[in-house]
């Protein structure tokens, strides 16, 4: 069975919402684990419009944290509709997998620090340590996973596979 671009969409949506929340939430725990401020590195997330600021911005507000969540999301959504494609051209009806999840989180961080022009990067990376970005990035993939699975259509694409 071929994923059409609607079915792409709607699982890059619902699998993208799951990952950007639970790597928003890794976020907050990880900002506040690592600069006793957990808006910090969403915060930073806005560098991309109000630079530099944003990278110093520790408080809640629609000017940073708004902008940061939003812009977190529309990227997670975008990884999880790459993820949804990828994973329904090379093995078309299979079940989403977490090795899937993790090669497509694993795809953005290599995209996000190596070709992204700095004033795109996700921004977070100026507030947390390298270990925190893995921690994100994988809670990202496991988000992903979970969003993806809710919305398959049949118990068999449900199943979590290794």
């Amino acid at each position: 069975m071929n994923l059409s671009w609607n079915d792409a969409l709607r699982e890059g949506v619902v699998a993208g919402v799951a990952g950007g929340a639970l790597s928003a939430a890794a976020l907050a725990a990880l900002g506040h684990r690592e600069t006793g401020r957990p808006l910090a590195p969403i915060n930073a997330v806005s560098h991309w419009l109000y630079e530099p600021e944003a990278l110093h911005a520790d408080e809640a507000s629609m000017r940073h944290t708004g902008v940061g969540l939003v812009t977190h999301h529309a990227a997670s959504v975008l990884w999880a509709t790459v993820y949804a494609v990828g994973r329904q051209a090379l093995r078309p009806g299979s079940a989403p997998s977490l090795a899937g999840t993790t090669a497509t989180a694993a795809l953005a961080a290599l995209v996000d620090f190596t070709i992204t022009p700095k004033r795109f990067t996700p921004g977070f990376e100026h507030r947390l340590s390298r270990g925190a970005l893995v921690g994100v990035y994988a809670a990202m993939a496991v988000g992903m996973l979970l969003g993806a699975a809710a919305n398959a259509d049949s118990p068999h694409e449900r199943r979590y596979l290794p």
